[in-house]
């Protein structure tokens, strides 16, 4: 239950004075519908309103704060006109600009002959001074009723600065006396200040350095949020583990054997190192909840077919889980020759089964007559029934939520299945710990032995031509290649009629001369299932040369005669998107190449990203500096990824604190597990504080 001392932060931002449903509903659309919201939105900039200038000093173009006596109202001669009114200070004369004014509100406001302060903007027009629209007209004695510094903050259309301020600053005041969850050393060291003082520091900026992630307030809030990020996922992690009981996984060693002595390659020593990590986990009584990364073509999902045979031969089963039909077929295709060789039984499900064949694979599958069963969401459903889940694996993890991996874990009838989670994604250390702290992790690095590196260049758009026709050169050797279509992200329509459209463009440019006709395939995330695959299967077994694809093709497509990758508008995709791609290609023995086509304008950070994709092949490299060109929330997704969306952090500019947040939150519930010491009961005000509820809830006590 949340701490009676956070009631007043959680009530609804219609109980602030001024606030009515329409301001309500504007506020909400942009912090969110409650007082704690408008707590954290931190301001965007600041309004210095300490310049104090003579009229005849003022600088033009600067917000400033003046004394003036008002000596004439100008009102318009036709409506379309402004309403000026003439002000002095003895140094110089400026006319205040009033767009449809009404004339009795300025003449109340601005009375003739009475001194004013003004604070606004002061321009220069035809060598005349003006201030349109000042900000704030108070008399000499009221100058208190603005601040001179004023926070700026986000807003909507409808939605002004001074209401939205106003709200702000109605919520901070209604911050109670916060407990100190933080440790005393720590934030001594630190030189970090109370929650609610750094919190009223954060809300009143007076420099634009003010607003900077490394203040000591910005700092001390970040660290916050940070520390109940971590503790919630530790103790998440350790519900998980401890609710439904693992069992130990020794296995005979066996099939894993017959399996790897099919293998036409030997396993890399990052490969073997995973794998014994992964091992070691399923050996051990408690819950795997293990994370396994690993670039492009690095070897994972041998290594997961390892791993599910462990399993086997304990006589029990394993399930492994991907986003897509096809990629389920793949993962079958690919992995039924090592498992014929274990003598294992595979079979696959998907959304497309139905009827008796589904029946018949679900009752083996209850009756344990399949060892490993592959499947998309269709794994969910509540009639998939095991006989006995060991393991299962969740491929692309980054398509699925920590709810879907609990959910496929629970499987498990006598006790929980190990849960091992794959990725191609490289995840920077950062986004490793906010958005799967509660896994291990486990890193292959390097590419098989056989796979030659992709050559990557960039290239204008203007020389698609001199492309076109180095590619029927190409095609013409019997080499295949993909072409991805713009991203266009308002609109997938728009996406399909580029793709389209760039097909028909191809399927012309690359007919005569050429020695022979060139077949273009499409496939977009339009098609039907059985369209794309046709589609996929024509290009894989060659009957098409060439494959106009949208980026439904980015993840897990495996077609090793693919040896030229072609992306066009290169300039519009992330760092990460662009290396999914780029993996496409190189999967054989064949000299790759990927073509990076750029369209202008180009900017900087777009210019840095096809740098990067030219000096580096390294995902993990790639990974980071994805992540500081484009920040966390780009990254992964956050609607699919679960990955936090932080209001007080940035996991980039508060990287180091994140560390110092984790290890704290380990010491904490190693010393402290169910929070009940005095220092325990001020983090679950914490948690609860930034709507880690959940994880509170998994206490055993209170």
């Amino acid at each position: 239950m949340r701490p009676a001392i956070l009631f007043p932060l959680f009530a609804e931002i219609r109980t602030l004075a001024g606030v009515g449903p329409k301001l309500e509903k504007l506020i909400a659309k942009v912090a969110g519908p409650r007082l704690v919201d408008l707590v954290f939105d931190l301001p965007l900039g600041v309004v210095d309103r300490s310049y104090r200038p003579s009229l005849a000093a003022a600088e033009p173009g600067r917000i400033a704060t003046v004394e003036v006596m008002v000596l004439d109202h100008l009102p318009p001669r036709i409506k379309s006109q402004p309403y000026k009114v003439r002000v002095s200070d003895e140094t110089a004369v400026m006319e205040l600009v009033y767009f449809r004014a009404k004339a009795d509100w300025l003449m109340e406001i601005l009375p003739l002959g009475a001194r004013r302060i003004l604070s606004g903007r002061i321009e220069k027009f035809k060598d005349r001074l003006q201030m349109a629209h000042p900000d704030y007209v108070v008399a000499p004695e009221e100058i208190a009723a603005f601040a001179l510094h004023e926070p700026v903050y986000g807003l909507t259309e409808g939605l002004t600065a001074r209401p939205m301020a106003k709200a702000v600053r109605g919520a901070v005041e209604r911050v109670p006396a916060m407990p100190e969850w933080q440790d005393p050393a720590f934030v001594k060291q630190r030189g970090f200040a109370p929650f609610n003082a750094a919190l009223a520091a954060a809300h009143n900026p007076v420099h634009d350095d003010d607003l900077s992630p490394q203040t000591p307030a910005r700092q001390r809030l970040a660290y916050d949020e940070l520390l109940a990020n971590q503790l919630a996922l530790l103790m998440i992690r350790a519900h998980l583990r401890e609710g439904k009981k693992g069992r130990p996984i020794a296995g005979t060693g066996l099939l894993k054997a017959k399996a790897m002595a099919a293998l036409p390659f030997t396993l890399t020593d990052p490969q073997l190192q995973a794998l014994a990590e992964i091992e070691q986990d399923m050996a051990s009584e408690k819950r795997m909840l293990r994370l396994l990364q690993g670039d492009v073509g690095s070897g994972k999902t041998i290594v997961a077919l390892l791993a599910m045979l462990k399993a086997v031969e304990d006589g029990l089963q394993a399930a492994l889980m991907a986003p897509t039909e096809l990629l389920v077929r793949q993962h079958l295709a690919s992995l039924e020759p090592y498992a014929r060789a274990a003598g294992v039984r595979l079979a696959s499900l998907t959304g497309r089964e139905k009827g008796a064949g589904r029946e018949t694979t679900l009752a083996k599958l209850a009756a344990g007559e399949i060892d490993i069963l592959i499947g998309t969401h269709a794994l969910f459903s509540e009639d998939v029934v095991f006989k006995n889940l060991g393991l299962a694996v969740v491929d692309e993890q980054h398509r699925f939520g920590v709810h879907q991996r609990m959910q496929l874990q629970s499987k498990g009838k006598k006790s929980a299945a190990d849960v091992l989670v794959m990725t191609a994604t490289p995840i920077p250390r950062t986004l490793a710990l906010t958005a799967y702290g509660d896994m291990d992790v486990s890193k292959i690095t390097g590419r098989p032995p056989g796979r030659k590196p992709v050559e990557t260049r960039v290239m204008s758009a203007d020389r698609l031509d001199e492309l076109i026709a180095h590619l029927r050169t190409a095609l013409d050797r019997g080499s295949r290649a993909y072409w991805v279509c713009p991203l266009v992200e308002e609109s997938e329509k728009i996406d399909l009629a580029a793709a389209q459209d760039r097909a028909v463009m191809l399927r012309q440019a690359l007919g005569p001369p050429s020695s022979k006709k060139i077949s273009v395939g499409l496939v977009h995330g339009k098609m039907k299932a059985t369209e794309r695959d046709a589609a996929m299967l024509a290009f894989k077994t060659g009957e098409t040369q060439m494959l106009v694809a949208t980026t439904v093709i980015e993840v897990g497509v495996d077609v090793p005669e693919a040896t030229i990758m072609v992306v066009e508008h290169a300039e519009r995709f992330g760092l990460a998107q662009l290396h999914q791609l780029r993996g496409r290609v190189g999967r054989g023995t064949g000299k790759s190449s990927c073509i990076l086509v750029w369209h202008e304008p180009l900017g900087e950070t777009a210019k840095a990203r096809l740098k990067t994709m030219r000096d580096t092949d390294d995902g993990f490299v790639i990974a980071e500096e994805d992540l500081r060109l484009r920040g966390p929330g780009e990254v992964l997704g956050r609607r699919q990824s679960g990955l936090e969306e932080f209001r007080m952090a940035d996991p980039v500019a508060h990287a180091d604190l994140l560390g110092i947040a984790h290890d704290d939150a380990r010491l904490v519930l190693a010393r402290d597990p169910d929070l009940i010491s005095p220092r325990g009961a001020a983090l679950r005000v914490l948690l609860y504080l930034f709507g880690r509820d959940e994880a509170v809830r998994y206490l055993r006590t209170g």
